[in-house]
């Protein structure tokens, strides 16, 4: 009796079933196609497995849909941080998405002088904003803040010395640390006053012949409380215009608005720092601001002059994208009463409670057939979230699914537009406060 053929040798080839692919090679192209059947088919051989002709159609779908799915993914962010580093911070209002699209469909006078026909400065479509917006002398913009931070330090006060206190030694999210990057902008930096006090004193025995600028680092993202003592930026402005040395202060998330005038926490402005006496400072342009990612640098004219002839400013710059976007952004901030219905991050950090608490009572209940466990209306914290006022809170409405765990978690962010939420004392808190698209999360739950 001979020896019986393997049943996987009735498994088709890879031209039978191409055949019957018309479908997948029109959506996919045949390159494609092939090598998705060579996987569907290779899978089989390993697992032993034998499958039909349809089955290995299905396959190659299954694994072209999964291919062609970006890596980059729209989710809905229920963590109840608002400006979320990992999740895109800043949402873009309706103006700076036009001019996005604008400018990246046809050609733009990037860097062409319309008047003169002659090569132009691409920071002459936003410098004039920033100026009237700030009141500085001059600005530029690069494509982050670390950047801004970066190209400062090395423009002016490369292979000098710069005084920090200690207490400013700041290391914020993906291992950025000050002390570290001021080595990499070929500065030598001075410590001044201890982790919690820090004198107007220590500041002056430090300042010499060898000091480049003083530098003032904004807490971002943590606070020291108890026994402390820090110089008022004034006072250090003061110290500084005397000794003739520039002063440069990093604002961190920064803002052009006082807050308090929308009862959220308050944070650094951009004008207090130039009524301090600031020379030069820093901030985001996708944080408190609302706009796309950006470093922005302004002061004084001849500080910002030095930093525009720095080989390093080519590059760090922004492109034209993100250009129009801060521009468009930079516009409604002219129109400060109408702002908070435009900018949406100043629209989802002051939304009303009663407005969150009814959303949730109209998901709670669907939510707890989709996922077959307690789910309750709870009063839950924000916060504004990259680094602005780390210690404070906005009061917000969730939704709790108890018992909460990371199988949980993992099965929200599985569904068609991934879930995220945040787990807390044995639940998995839904913060409503980011969430304003209700029909599409609702809309999903089925697949749960």
């Amino acid at each position: 009796m001979g020896k019986q053929p393997s049943p996987l040798a009735a498994l088709p080839s890879i031209d039978r079933v191409l055949q019957h692919a018309g479908g997948l090679i029109e959506a996919h192209g045949r390159d494609a196609v092939k090598q998705a059947i060579r996987d569907v088919l290779d899978d089989a051989r390993a697992a032993r497995r034998v499958l039909v002709l349809d089955d290995v159609l299905q396959g190659a779908s299954s694994l072209l849909e999964r291919d062609r799915r970006p890596s980059l993914r729209r989710v809905f962010n229920l963590t109840g941080t608002v400006l979320h580093t990992n999740l895109g911070r800043a949402l873009l209002p309706e103006a700076a998405l036009f001019a996005m699209q604008d400018a990246a469909r046809q050609p733009v006078n990037l860097e062409y002088d319309l008047n003169d026909g002659a090569r132009g400065e691409r920071d002459d479509h936003v410098e004039g904003l920033l100026r009237r917006l700030t009141g500085a002398e001059a600005a530029t913009v690069v494509n982050n803040h670390a950047a801004a931070v970066l190209l400062a330090l090395n423009s002016l006060a490369l292979r000098r010395e710069v005084p920090v206190s200690r207490g400013e030694l700041i290391e914020i999210g993906g291992a950025f640390r000050l002390p570290e990057i001021m080595a990499r902008a070929g500065c030598r930096l001075r410590e001044v006053g201890t982790t919690n006090r820090t004198h107007l004193r220590d500041y002056a025995e430090a300042l010499g012949p060898k000091t480049g600028i003083v530098f003032k680092a904004h807490a971002s993202n943590y606070s020291i409380e108890g026994f402390t003592a820090a110089v008022p930026e004034a006072e250090l402005a003061a110290l500084c215009k005397a000794r003739g040395i520039p002063f440069v202060v990093d604002l961190g998330s920064g803002t052009l608005l006082d807050m308090a005038r929308f009862s959220l926490p308050q944070e650094p402005t951009v004008q207090q720092a130039l009524g301090n006496g600031a020379d030069l400072f820093t901030f985001s342009g996708d944080k408190l601001l609302g706009g796309p990612q950006a470093g922005i640098i302004a002061g004084r004219a001849a500080l910002v002059e030095k930093l525009r002839r720095n080989p390093l400013k080519r590059a760090l710059r922004v492109d034209k994208v993100t250009l129009a976007a801060l521009a468009a952004v930079l516009q409604l901030y002219l129109d400060p009463d109408r702002l908070r219905e435009r900018l949406p991050t100043l629209r989802l950090l002051t939304r009303p409670l009663a407005e969150l608490r009814a959303m949730g009572e109209r998901l709670r209940a669907p939510l707890q057939r989709a996922l077959g466990c307690e789910i309750t209306l709870v009063e839950c914290e924000s916060q504004i979230g990259s680094g602005a006022a780390p210690s404070e809170r906005i009061s917000s409405i969730g939704l709790a699914a108890r018992p909460g765990d990371q199988k949980l978690a993992a099965r929200l962010r599985a569904l068609p537009i991934p879930v995220i939420g945040r787990l807390q004392d044995g639940a998995l808190i839904l913060d409503l406060r980011c969430l304003e698209d209700e029909a599409g999360f609702a809309g999903q739950l089925h697949s749960l």
